[in-house]
């Protein structure tokens, strides 16, 4: 894992080195192991890199790196799986150049050289994010993985184009002058994230997952696709595979365990985190069955009801034999990350299950320097309750008139999260999902809505009125907001997986993992995510994903081949902190002070009422407002963090 960043800028006034460095070394934390820049000032065109050293370890691999007819530099984040099978295959094909090292970078290049670019880019399994400078062409090529598990952004000002891993690196640049988008603010409050290709800044956007950029001097930069979800979702969908129960579990079987192996290569120490639930129990089981030691498995606690998975996590690692190590998280541990986030996080981003993301990630990282994670398991096997049940819930609800509907959500919304979950406490823990109180608000957003794709659009959003929170932006709709989206994907249940699979999963989740692993200069590897993996699943019938109202149904028969179903079958917790609780709490202070008047109306892009009102209610026990109020306050602490004049 690495970072990359880029300046192209035909204007040249200054030798371009001194800036490239300056952006570079803001990227210390994904590569600490070694760094570089390569600049030609005759084409206005500088790579910088920061390597964190995985394969290879000699000054072989080092970038940017030229290929070896001379022709391309790359500028490389991420792994290639199949590296070994491409360099086979071009020993074959007779090209194999005089390779200096071992490299992945060295073998994408050969390819390149070989096949071209978009040829190489189909072959390539993994993860990763490059700049690529044709020298001949005097062409930049930007790529991202199909899935956007490596970030890129990617901004232009008249003749000058800048690009890299994360946006702290743009502000090393003198001529980057940070101005907030309004849109993606308002897109910021619905989503708790800014989703691509919106930046938060103006003149600035996310290359988009399965994507590549062409750029030249002169011309606009220019975007296409190369690998379409939509496209694999509609096909997959439209002619599913005739398979056996036996048969599918086991293709998936093979099909997982060998992305899993693929990913268990490294020339450094390897491990995997561990939360015992299905995703990271199957990574962490088809490890240890392809290993000749103990797999080295890692987790953290919290003393807090509902909230603590570490027992769980440690009962899958003494089945296995792994060798766990565990951490139980005082609340003083957490708070003290909460005033960093911005620095890992340069652009807001409010899921709170970023803290002990990062806490896992700090833990594992003075164990091992990379770590396999179950990341992608609920959006390619359809885990998420709101898959078979919100699905269930509105065709059998859909025929009571919408007044009827309305008036049952009014009831449910009546009381509290904290009093329904104390009102339903008596009831038996096996007939209870997890945080009841905030399932029952649920089951009133999926009564009140009037069709499926507005019941969508109602869980994935936390302000409900993000453009009354900005005072004149007009929020850019994204693909959830698509009238077209369902002729790719008819079905609800699978429209809404696909969505979460283009959205939250890229802009979230992986922005989440990504941001608080490479804050220690930790790799994170998701083989739930390999392409191949999630074709599979697309090509799968619905009642192998979700059956018997339970999602992951294939997932779980490959794990019950290595655990005994009842370390692992309990209700969904996520992976969260009681933020809630400690924004009344231990936090209120740093909360008041985001959350003034004054702070709130500084620089005139919030309207403070609202937001006061909800922090009111939420003081009072009234309705929790936690998300609402999350986003603002992580909000408020980067714009401290990164736009103070």
């Amino acid at each position: 894992m690495c970072g990359l960043t880029g300046i192209l800028d035909p204007r040249l006034s200054a030798p371009l080195d001194p800036t490239a460095r300056a952006m570079a070394a803001a990227l210390a934390h994904r590569g600490p192991d070694a760094d570089g820049v390569w600049c030609d000032d005759g084409a206005g065109i500088a790579l910088g890199h920061t390597r964190l050293s995985i394969i290879d370890l000699s000054p072989a691999g080092a970038q940017p790196m030229a290929s070896a007819c001379g022709r391309y530099v790359i500028a490389y984040n991420g792994e290639v799986y199949n590296a070994e099978d491409i360099r086979d295959e071009l020993a074959a094909a007779g090209d194999a150049p005089n390779y200096r090292g071992h490299s992945d970078t060295e073998v994408i290049l050969a390819a390149i050289s070989h096949w071209g670019l978009r040829p190489t880019v189909d072959r390539l399994i993994g993860m990763f994010a490059f700049a690529l400078w044709d020298r001949e062409e005097r062409c930049l090529v930007l790529a991202r993985d199909r899935l956007g598990i490596k970030p890129l952004y990617w901004g232009e000002d008249g003749d000058l184009f800048l690009f890299a891993s994360e946006l702290k690196s743009f502000h090393a640049h003198p001529g980057f002058k940070p101005e907030i988008d309004p849109a993606a603010l308002a897109a910021y409050m619905r989503y708790n994230y800014v989703p691509a290709p919106a930046a938060i800044y103006k003149g600035v956007a996310k290359l988009g997952p399965g994507c590549l950029l062409i750029k030249q001097a002169g011309q606009p930069a220019r975007v296409e696709r190369y690998w379409d979800l939509r496209r694999i979702a509609h096909d997959g969908q439209a002619a599913p595979r005739d398979l056996s129960d036996a048969a599918a579990i086991d293709d998936a079987d093979r099909l997982i365990g060998d992305a899993v192996k693929r990913r268990m290569v490294s020339d450094v120490p390897l491990g995997a985190f561990l939360s015992g639930g299905i995703d990271s129990s199957t990574v962490a089981a088809l490890m240890q069955a392809q290993s000749s030691g103990p797999v080295k498995t890692f987790s953290i606690g919290f003393d807090v009801d509902g909230f603590d998975e570490a027992p769980h996590a440690a009962a899958v690692a003494k089945h296995l034999g792994t060798e766990h190590t565990e951490l139980y998280v005082d609340p003083d541990q957490a708070l003290d990350v909460i005033p960093r986030l911005p620095d890992f996080y340069d652009e807001p981003f409010a899921d709170s299950s970023q803290i002990p993301t990062y806490l896992v990630s700090a833990l594992t990282r003075q164990h091992v320097t990379v770590a396999l994670s179950g990341d992608g398991g609920d959006e390619v096997f359809a885990g998420y309750t709101r898959y078979a049940w919100g699905d269930l819930l509105r065709r059998r609800t859909g025929w009571i008139p919408r007044p009827l509907r309305a008036g049952a959500a009014g009831l449910l919304y009546m009381l509290s999260e904290e009093t329904w979950d104390r009102a339903l406490s008596p009831l038996p823990a096996r007939c209870l999902p997890s945080h009841p109180g905030q399932k029952m608000h649920k089951l009133a957003d999926v009564l009140a809505q009037p069709d499926d794709m507005a019941l969508y659009r109602r869980l994935i959003t936390a302000w409900r009125d993000p453009a009354a929170l900005v005072p004149g932006a007009t929020e850019t709709p994204t693909v959830a907001w698509d009238d077209n989206v369902r002729d790719d994907v008819p079905a609800f249940m699978e429209c809404m997986q696909m969505l979460d699979t283009l959205t939250y999963l890229p802009d979230d989740i992986l922005t989440k993992v990504d941001r608080a692993s490479m804050a220690v200069s930790l790799e994170a590897r998701v083989p739930l995510l390999d392409h191949r993996v999630v074709e599979f699943a697309w090509s799968l019938p619905r009642h192998m994903r979700v059956r018997g109202g339970q999602g992951k149904w294939i997932l779980r028969r490959v794990l019950d081949r290595y655990v005994p179903r009842d370390l692992t079958e309990r209700p969904k917790m996520g992976f969260g902190i009681p933020v809630d609780h400690w924004i009344k709490g231990p936090l209120r202070d740093w909360a008041e002070d985001l959350l003034s008047d004054e702070a709130l109306s500084d620089g005139g892009l919030l309207d403070p009422a609202p937001i006061r009102h909800a922090w009111a209610e939420h003081l009072a026990g009234t309705r929790n407002r936690t998300t609402e109020l999350w986003s603002v306050l992580m909000f408020q602490a980067w714009r401290r963090r990164w736009m103070a004049a």
